[in-house]
């Protein structure tokens, strides 16, 4: 590849989305880059699930599957990152390469914001997790915990149980309503109050929860955190924004004219299968954009092909 490359898309992101985006549009012989920088949400997780015929793959393994599948048809796999998107439109990668392309898909995901808590990010993707369906089956019966960090915390709670007879809901920052109380107390979720101060590992697994001088064993813990999308670009390009999320319609198009969007970055409750279907979704719907905008091109092409230029090309 060239250090000034034309496409006519580039994908930003290569998890799930972005890949199975790449792949629809590399079978549709478009000339398409995928840019990642190499740093997935999931890549503390050892495995992956809910994906039907890949359920416990790691989640590596299925990206190395998919960026093979890719080379296959010609799809440049450029392990960078975008610095700018300008409109028109060119990026500019952090290593000096300067791309432009007909059309953009960002899918860049999201990354969790997690409470400052000793011990916690050092668990966070194997025993310090978000997704009960991602990770419950795999604690199942064991003690379990939900940390307490926003109101909807409870219904958190509440679904893992699901999982586990065996619940304790912290309360932390989010202490229950009286209602919420009756709920837990219905289920068998245990209430413990006060504020964590610590996540405690030992021997290399998460050993429970500290409230000061408190100590409670757990196996797990889960917690509904803050989601970041990586958006700075859209948003600089001017796509507009609802409910702090990039807009997007149902193919994944943004308000912006040529550029989408798919997976994590403007859908943080996707799961990884779901991801790659918006991401396959935005591809289709982002080719016939291109088609349309070919079949344009050649008409006028063809109107301005008068019978005086036929004659002077074959002279």
């Amino acid at each position: 590849m060239t250090e000034n490359s034309s496409y006519d898309v580039v994908v930003v992101g290569g998890g799930a989305a972005g890949l199975n985006a790449a792949l629809m549009l590399g079978r549709a012989r478009r000339r398409v880059a995928v840019v990642d920088g190499g740093a997935p949400r999931n890549a503390p997780a050892a495995h992956m699930h809910g994906f039907l015929s890949r359920d416990g793959l790691p989640p590596d393994e299925l990206l190395k599957i998919g960026r093979e599948e890719l080379a296959g048809y010609g799809v440049d796999l450029v392990d960078d990152d975008v610095t700018s998107l300008e409109p028109g439109f060119t990026l500019r990668l952090a290593g000096g390469r300067v791309l432009t392309a007909r059309r953009v898909l960002y899918a860049t995901g999201v990354h969790d914001d997690l409470p400052d808590l000793p011990g916690l990010r050092e668990s966070w993707g194997t025993d310090a997790v978000t997704c009960p369906y991602c990770h419950g089956y795999e604690v199942r019966d064991r003690p379990l915990g939900v940390l307490g960090t926003e109101a909807a915390s409870v219904e958190h709670a509440l679904l893992v149980r699901q999982w586990s007879p065996d619940v304790v809901y912290f309360a932390h920052t989010a202490p229950p309503s009286e209602e919420d109380r009756t709920r837990l107390d219905a289920r068998g979720i245990r209430v413990v109050e006060g504020t964590v101060t610590a996540v405690r590992r030992e021997d290399g697994e998460l050993a429970g929860v500290e409230l000061g001088s408190r100590f409670v064993p757990r196996a797990a813990l889960f917690i509904r955190t803050r989601t970041v999308p990586h958006d700075a670009h859209l948003r600089e390009l001017g796509c507009a924004v609802e409910n702090d999320v990039v807009k997007v319609d149902a193919s994944g198009q943004t308000s912006v004219p040529g550029v989408w969007a798919a997976g994590n970055v403007v859908d943080a409750r996707a799961t990884v299968i779901i991801a790659a279907a918006q991401g396959a979704a935005a591809a289709g719907a982002l080719n016939h954009d291109l088609v349309a905008e070919d079949v344009r091109m050649a008409i006028d092409s063809y109107r301005g092909f008068t019978p005086a230029a036929e004659r002077a090309a074959m002279r």
